[in-house]
This record gives C-alpha cells, sequence and structure tokens, in this order.
C-alpha cells in the first residue's frame, strides 16, 4: 500500500493506493486560515501536523490491514509558503501563505534585479518565498537573524515524518531561489535575500526516496518494516501526476476557483515576461509551464450571488448547444489577473451592455470571459515555446458541457473529460509514493485516466469566436488605463 498526502490550504487529504494504483480509500483533516492584518495570511506549522493526523486516523480506521501494508509516502503541498525554524527546529512564527500579498513591495524590488528572471525563469511573484523572507528581515529582525531552515509546507511535514531536511524540484521553483535550468539553489540569489545554501533543505527529485518513516511515529501507526518517503511535489505538480500529465506536450486545464493551464514539457522554456510560470516539474529532467487566472468559477459564483440563482440554474439556462457570441464581453479580473497581465490593481468589468442584455446573455459573457482569459493562457505558453493539441478538464466548472465546448472552441483544441474518478494531488503523490518505493518506471506509473468522452470545438463558430476574442483583448489596455 502506498500512501499520499495532500497539504492544501483548508485542509489535508490522506489517500492509500494499492500496487495496482486503486484507491483503497480517503480522509481529511481541516485547517484554517489566519489573517490578521489586511493582505496577510498565515497558518500555524503545529495545525498542518494535527490535521495529518487526523486524516491518517481517519484512514486508519476504516481500513486498518491495509494501512499497516504501508510501503511508500508521497507529499503534496500548497506552495510557496515560508516556514521558519531555528536551530532547534522550533517554528519562529506563523508561516506565510502562497495568497499573502503583505511583500509586495520587496517583491517589485527583488524583481528589479535581472538575476532573479534570468536564474528562475519567472517573476518575483508576492506570493513566492524569497520577497517573504525580505519582508521578515526588514520587519521582524529578531526573528530573521534565528533562522536555521527555511521550508515549505510540505516539507515541514517531512521533518515531522522523517526527521530530515529534505526538498524536491517542483515545489522548490516557486521559492525564487531555485536555479530552474540547473535544478539546483542558487547561491547568488539566496544571498541577495542575506540567506545561504546552508539554510535551505537539500535537494531530490519528486520521485527519489527522500527520508524515512521514524520508528516510533511507524509504532505508533501501527505499521511494520521501512517506510520510504518520497521527494512529493508542489500542489499543481502533483495533481498533473495524478493526470499523467507528463510527457512533452500533455496538457490539463482546471476549473477550480483560479483557473489553470498545465502543460509538461520535455525541456526548459521560460518567458518570464508573459507571467507564465516556468517550474521543474516533479519527475527528473521534466520541466511544465503554467498560466494561471484568479477567478474562474470564482467569476460564475459572483454573478451566482449578483443574480440569486445557483451556478447549476444559471449555465442550465444557457442550454447545451452553444451561441454565437452577443457583443456583450466579461473581463473576469475580480481580484486582479496572473496571466498574462501580473497586475493586481486591475478589476473586472461588463463591456457592451443594452437594453437586451438578459441574466442568459450576461451568463454567456461570464463564461466566454473565463474561456477568453484561458485562451490568453494559451497564447502565453505558445509565445514561451509550447504548442497544445488538446487538454484534459478538471475542477468543478468542467461539469458544465455549456463551458467546455465555449473553452474548446475558444482554444482551438478538443477538451477531453476523464471518467469519474479522483485524480488530484493526493493521488499524484501516492504515485511518487509507490515510485520511490519500488523504483518502478515514472512514465509507466503516471499514466493519464481513461477519457469518457471528448468535447470538440464549434467550428461553425471559430470565426465569431475568434472576433470576440479579439475584442475582449482590445479592453484589457483600454481599462488598465483607468484602473491605474
Amino acid at each position: 500500500m502506498y500512501l499520499g498526502l495532500d497539504l492544501g490550504t483548508s485542509g489535508v487529504k490522506a489517500m492509500l493506493i494499492d500496487g495496482d494504483q486503486k484507491i483503497v480509500g480517503s480522509a481529511n483533516g481541516s485547517l484554517d486560515v489566519s489573517r490578521p492584518h489586511s493582505g496577510w495570511s498565515e497558518q500555524e506549522p503545529a495545525h498542518w501536523v494535527r490535521a495529518t493526523e487526523e486524516a491518517v486516523a481517519g484512514l486508519k480506521a476504516k481500513h486498518p490491514k491495509e494501512f499497516a501494508a504501508i510501503k511508500g509516502i508521497g507529499l503534496s503541498g500548497q506552495m510557496h509558503g515560508a516556514t521558519l525554524i531555528d536551530a532547534a527546529d522550533k517554528i519562529l512564527r506563523p508561516c506565510i501563505l502562497w495568497n499573502d500579498t503583505r511583500s509586495h513591495v520587496e517583491a517589485a524590488a527583488l524583481d528589479a534585479d535581472p538575476r532573479f528572471r534570468a536564474l528562475t525563469g519567472n517573476i518575483v511573484f508576492p506570493g513566492f518565498t524569497a520577497p517573504k523572507l525580505a519582508w521578515v528581515k526588514k520587519h521582524e529582525p529578531e526573528i530573521f537573524a534565528k533562522v536555521a531552515k527555511v521550508l515549505l509546507p510540505k516539507d515541514y511535514l517531512r521533518l515531522w515524518l522523517t526527521g530530515d531536511y529534505i526538498s524536491e524540484m517542483s515545489d522548490s521553483a516557486g521559492t525564487s531561489w531555485l536555479d530552474t535550468g540547473k535544478r539546483g539553489w542558487s547561491s547568488e540569489l539566496l544571498a541577495a535575500t542575506d540567506l545561504s545554501k546552508e539554510q535551505m533543505p537539500a535537494l531530490v527529485e519528486g520521485t527519489e526516496q527522500a527520508g524515512r518513516l521514524r520508528p516510533e511515529l511507524a509504532a505508533q501507526w501501527g505499521i511494520s518494516g521501512t517506510v520510504v518517503v518520497a521527494g512529493g511535489a508542489g500542489d499543481n505538480a502533483a495533481s498533473a501526476c495524478g493526470m499523467g500529465t507528463v510527457s512533452d506536450g500533455a496538457a490539463f486545464v482546471s476549473l477550480g476557483t483560479s483557473g489553470v493551464l498545465f502543460a509538461a514539457n520535455g525541456s526548459y522554456l521560460p518567458k518570464p515576461e508573459s507571467a507564465v510560470h516556468a517550474f521543474c516539474h516533479a519527475l527528473p529532467n521534466t520541466w511544465h509551464q503554467m498560466g494561471v487566472i484568479l477567478s474562474a468559477t470564482d467569476a460564475l459564483n459572483w454573478h451566482s450571488g449578483v443574480t440569486g440563482k445557483s451556478a447549476a440554474e444559471l449555465t442550465g439556462e444557457l442550454g447545451e448547444t452553444l451561441k454565437t457570441p452577443s457583443g456583450v464581453t466579461f473581463l473576469p479580473y475580480l481580484s486582479g489577473e496572473r496571466t498574462p497581465h501580473n497586475d493586481a490593481v486591475i478589476r473586472g468589468a461588463f463591456i457592451g451592455l443594452e437594453h437586451e442584455s438578459s441574466r442568459v446573455v450576461l451568463t454567456q459573457a461570464v463564461l466566454e470571459g473565463v474561456a477568453f482569459a484561458i485562451r490568453d493562457n494559451l497564447e502565453a505558453l505558445r509565445s514561451a515555446g509550447t504548442g497544445i493539441a488538446r487538454v484534459t478538464a478538471i475542477g468543478g466548472g468542467s461539469r458544465s458541457l455549456y463551458w467546455l465546448t465555449s473553452i474548446a472552441t475558444a482554444l482551438g483544441v478538443p477538451v477531453d473529460l476523464p471518467a469519474d474518478g479522483d485524480f488530484g494531488a493526493a493521488f499524484g503523490a501516492a504515485r511518487l509514493g509507490l515510485i520511490a518505493a519500488t523504483g518502478a518506471d515514472p512514465i509507466a506509473v503516471c499514466t493519464p485516466p481513461v477519457t469518457a468522452s471528448t468535447v470538440e470545438p464549434v467550428s461553425a463558430l471559430k470565426g465569431a469566436y475568434e472576433d470576440a476574442y479579439q475584442r475582449y483583448r482590445a479592453f484589457y489596455p483600454a481599462i488598465k488605463s483607468l484602473a491605474h
């Protein structure tokens, strides 16, 4: 048996799979986020341990015999968090999370240093780890002086599980300290934030062994024998391992609260000015690119709140046959935008409203606006050298056939829907645990799910959609001048 542990922002998910990758069961432990000031977002690492124990206890209670047979553990987690510990492994302050924006001034200062984009292949975003340490040095110097190790959230869980300070490439690529092409810490970038390699964990590939479960913990959990802990992955790379998005050109679109267009790459293809993330993948000699929009299903949920109709009712009113764009355009920048604009100030808009603009027309515009934002991501990935021939859709928004048809037509590529199952980060982490424990071939393990159906672009609407997309693109610079 193999255990995947996914440390998310709202909880920890534990998933057990067998040697044939069949899911035996899963359980969850809950987490809360603390927001002591505007723009701040923190969690206590002790709560991660508590939530993991909660999830593990739930899984063990349901499947005691299978749980006792665990041979490998894989870790996945929320990226970018700054977990600061002293020489005695004591937590120095709550972890500053990925969605904390307090270090925007420090991020801009580091991004102005050309070495960061040149070596990491990415813009220094306020959510990344390095600017958080620059903020701590400036505002909490007594804490900064005691930092012995900086760990990412899942790697703090590893310390608890194994006693080792180890991270892996995919998660570390989101710190702004990794030389992403060379897959190693950059002494130069660490020195720019007054840190050294000694304060970083050792680095392995996500498929490699990265410690062993402490004997006392194994005894407590009722497991005998050696249990290998894999390097693991950051959450999106772990989801890609779960989805089988590991070979060059494979891609998925995630329609969750935010939207992600993720493509696996056989080589390192950075283009930071496009606001595309170029990170190491969890598999050796593999990278990935990722475009992120901040409001996907969030945009539909906002529209739902305003109209008093559920998201399902709103999309139901559209029917299943794709409509010609009406001339009403929606810009989904409700909390700013990441790719391709890297603009925290921009806000959303409806443009082209008229007397005939009914609720159905507005719903159509919202779905098209998100589809066009994902098309922006596709263009950004193409500009960075990645071609995508088809995508697999995951996330809550993928339940709407209308929305998927709109996305397929906007992107001009088929959209595959996987057969029912859970192919997320916890499953990907369990796969990495299996690979590390058995030495299995990563490509042979990380296969894509069976495709249940495929949504093709509507060729008759190709021209109308292209016109509507060009209109959409023209509106960003127009409203930017008003927002800034």
